[in-house]
């Protein structure tokens, strides 16, 4: 059973983000405030759980969640300040759109850019831990799930539609058949890991 809370009685934030081993697109970000009785047993880090399961999910977590945000972070700018970097500005961006202000964040991974004057807490498998981070999990995977569908439409030789920008072997394909397009990261470290991995 995940945990509703790091610390009694203080707003909570759990920030997760999706897509940061992808070679394409944005990486996405999500911080969720739950009600401090919040409970589902369904609830589990997103890879985890199934499509259906995520977006079932993620209409309850809209609708209970004291706050919600995503936010993202293109591939333009993930070459520019590197995509570790790029994940928590993604987390910083999505923390500025919540409508409460947390006192705390409960930041799924080992590290962390601070965030204002807002205290944090880094948990390694934090979103099989913590029920905000497992939320934030689920909105961001889902969101980006959405975002890579719709770039499938204008790109369809990656097959984005199901790899959604990971480095499956049918996307690197792809790649060295068709070359790389405007939503591909341009970074060293990927066109090195390509090279690697055939």
């Amino acid at each position: 059973m995940l945990l509703s809370f790091h610390t009694r009685g203080i707003i909570e934030a759990g920030c997760d983000e999706a897509g940061r081993g992808c070679l394409a697109g944005s990486v996405f970000a999500a911080a969720v405030i739950l009600p401090s009785d919040f409970k589902d047993e369904l609830l589990n880090d997103s890879k985890k759980l199934n499509e259906k399961q995520r977006y079932l999910l993620r209409d309850l977590i809209e609708k209970k969640a004291l706050s919600w945000a995503v936010a993202q972070v293109d591939q333009e700018e993930i070459d520019e300040i590197n995509i570790l970097n790029a994940s928590f500005l993604a987390m910083h961006r999505a923390i500025e759109k919540l409508q409460i202000t947390p006192e705390s964040l409960l930041i799924d991974g080992p590290r962390f850019n601070p965030y204002k004057q807002i205290p944090f807490h880094c948990i390694i498998k934090g979103d099989g831990k913590y029920l905000s981070i497992a939320a934030a999990s689920i909105l961001a995977k889902t969101y980006r799930d959405d975002y890579m569908k719709k770039a499938h439409q204008q790109f369809p030789v990656y097959g984005w539609d199901r790899n959604k920008g990971y480095p499956t072997l049918a996307h690197k394909l792809a790649i060295q058949k068709h070359g790389l397009n405007p939503l591909h990261r341009k970074t060293f470290n990927y066109h090195l890991q390509l090279k690697l991995d055939f």
